[in-house]
């Protein structure tokens, strides 16, 4: 169990969030200005400033927002504070999907941030969908450095046609490589950027075994600093939009979030040897027959045999894709299984 960060520790954290949105060199833009209501009434709050928003689960119903406009490519972007106390069951999501235009083929990239019981750390897994490949998710699971309930850190996703690049304040923790080996399952249509915190009781603690406890809700969840960085597109005239973005997205190459220096590739490197409690790239119960596109690193595999995650059934994850009707809290089939 993570300890609790002592004042010193907490100004460095602090300093490490200022220098991420520096050396990042995004810019934030209001709520109103990217992004509309999605679903869960009143639990959606605006700040009074309008630049950030909260996002609430209570007995009643999640919450989420969504972006104005589909993107070809991006840089997203949010500083996101986590629900403390117990929160067993609670699931917190920033990610892009098109589930709502392409429900057999849609793409999907995912931050989500699993609740646990109290006194243990939250966890966060990304994954990776294309083409509609939810049976052959791409998930990795990670343990964080810091309390994320304490304050805000920020989690951006880079989405371009050659790569991936998961990011944590300023540091990369996860690279996907577009290859022949991914074929269709590397993400390539026009997505969406979402919000949602949303109850997994069903799988997300324990593999269900710990659900989420209403005594303690409400659950909130803050986003400040958000960031929408790509070619907005019309999803019916595809084409047309496709030959608009392709300077933009060359020009969007060459931006520092999207350039993998030798000083963030170790510092991804020490990040995932210190980190990473799960890939699917070594889960032989899963996938008995290891991925083509998987770079497989003898020392990151003899770790995840010795803590053993990969010797218990995978926790079972439901797709945010169908959010768009307000869930009931508590109703198993509010989403779509993947």
């Amino acid at each position: 169990m993570t300890a609790a960060p002592s004042i010193a520790a907490a100004v460095v954290m602090l300093s490490c969030i200022v220098t991420a949105a520096v050396a990042l060199n995004v810019t934030t833009l209001p709520f109103d200005d990217g992004f509309c209501h999605l679903f869960g009434d009143d639990n959606l709050v605006r700040s009074p400033d309008g630049r950030s928003a909260r996002l609430i689960l209570n007995r009643y119903s999640g919450s989420g927002f969504i972006s104005n406009d589909l993107y070809d490519h991006g840089f997203f972007s949010a500083s996101i504070k986590l629900p403390s106390d117990y929160t067993a069951g609670v699931v917190v999501a920033f990610y892009t999907s098109n589930g709502d235009i392409f429900e057999k083929t849609h793409d999907e990239l995912d931050f989500e941030f699993l609740g646990n019981t109290r006194g243990r750390e939250w966890r966060i897994q990304t994954n990776v969908y294309g083409n509609g490949s939810t049976s052959r998710g791409r998930e990795e699971r990670y343990l964080l450095p810091f309390d994320p309930t304490v304050e805000a850190h920020r989690y951006s996703i880079l989405w371009t046609s050659d790569f991936i690049i998961f990011y944590i304040d300023d540091t990369p923790i996860r690279e996907v490589v577009r290859s022949d080996a991914m074929g269709g399952d590397y993400p390539s249509k026009p997505m969406s950027v979402y919000a949602t915190i949303w109850d997994g009781s069903t799988w997300a603690t324990g593999n269900g075994k710990y659900k989420v406890n209403y005594k303690y809700a409400p659950f909130v969840s803050d986003f400040s600093d958000l960031v929408l960085r790509g070619c907005r597109v019309d999803p019916i005239q595809q084409p047309d939009s496709a030959r608009r973005c392709a300077e933009a997205n060359e020009e969007f190459l060459t931006a520092d979030f999207a350039v993998m220096t030798p000083k963030k590739r170790a510092a991804m490197r020490r990040f995932r040897e210190r980190y990473m409690t799960y890939s699917f790239c070594y889960d032989t119960n899963r996938y008995p027959v290891t991925f083509p596109d998987c770079d497989v690193i003898p020392s990151e595999q003899s770790r995840f045999f010795e803590w053993g995650e990969t010797k218990y059934p995978r926790e079972r994850r439901r797709s945010r894709r169908q959010i768009r009707k307000p869930p009931r809290a508590g109703d198993p089939k509010r989403e779509a299984d993947v």
